[in-house]
């Protein structure tokens, strides 16, 4: 009895497991919904040409589109919407200084490009932030020792101007690693599958999305969605030294999303508070 007892158990241990497993991903799907998209419709734009307007010009629209069925069909609020437009601005700036620094390139012609820059181009920066802000809610999120705010806001800065300032001084991309695994070793994201909860480490969570970014990079290049220096000819794979820049990419996208969290959570929390001492 015992024997047969102990392998049921063991039975159902793996099986809820599969289940946990299968909850995530489907969090992790619906999370995903606007960088698909952007995939798809690089995909098919790339086999299928579209009529009437340049590519750059219908991925943009798509992209619009998205974000306007999103915000209607609840899918995305309306204080997510804000945190995706900031990173549309903040990424196309690096995108116009990239694409003028000869970093990478956008060939094909569009109404709706600046200084070379397709306007798509920060929809995609915009879908990390998606992803962050959709699988933050879903997964209900907390960060466990989390650093003083000066101290996140000063390393989330020093990550985003060294992809400017490289090009003309030397690049501490190496020595801002250091300072995030300092800073953030006792730190930990907590989130919820099902009804359970589990916790990993921040630096760890770093590495494993900008490592999934890197391969979404490589498809992303594959159908044109912009091409390094040496893919003009025929497409290669992207260096995988381009790990470290996306791991900082979203270094400061996280930290930016935490920070922002953050604020709105004790501006509530304050908010609350008031209404209490005022009943």
């Amino acid at each position: 009895m015992e024997i047969g007892s102990g392998k049921k158990k063991n039975e159902w241990s793996i099986f809820g497991a599969f289940k946990q497993l299968v909850r995530f991903g489907w969090q992790q799907a619906l999370s995903c919904v606007f960088p698909v998209v952007i995939f798809a419709s690089l995909g098919i734009t790339q086999v299928i040409p579209l009529p009437f307007l340049p590519r750059y010009d219908w991925l943009l629209v798509i992209c619009i589109l998205m974000q306007w069925w999103m915000l209607r069909s609840g899918l995305e609020t309306r204080d997510e919407l804000k945190v995706i437009t900031l990173f549309h601005v903040i990424g196309l700036a690096l995108e116009i200084f990239k694409v003028h620094m000869g970093s990478w390139s956008y060939p094909e012609e569009g109404y709706s490009k600046l200084f070379g820059v397709p306007l798509y181009s920060g929809f995609m920066y915009a879908s990390v932030a998606s992803y962050l802000c959709q699988a933050w809610r879903r997964m209900n999120v907390e960060l466990v020792d989390w650093p003083p705010f000066w101290a996140v806001v000063s390393l989330a800065a020093a990550i985003y101007l060294n992809f400017f300032t490289h090009h003309y001084w030397i690049d501490i991309r190496w020595w801002l690693s250091t300072l995030v695994i300092i800073l953030f070793w006792k730190s930990w994201v907590r989130y919820e599958v099902g009804e359970k909860s589990y916790r990993m480490p921040i630096a760890l969570s770093f590495v494993l999305i900008g490592f999934f970014i890197w391969i979404a990079e490589n498809i992303a290049t594959f159908f044109g969605a912009w091409e390094y220096p040496n893919q003009t000819e025929a497409w290669s794979l992207v260096h995988l030294g381009k790990v470290s820049s996306w791991l900082l990419l979203v270094i400061v996208s996280f930290l930016i999303v935490a920070t922002l969290k953050r604020v709105k959570g004790k501006g509530s929390n304050n908010l609350n508070n008031q209404i209490a001492l005022h009943k």
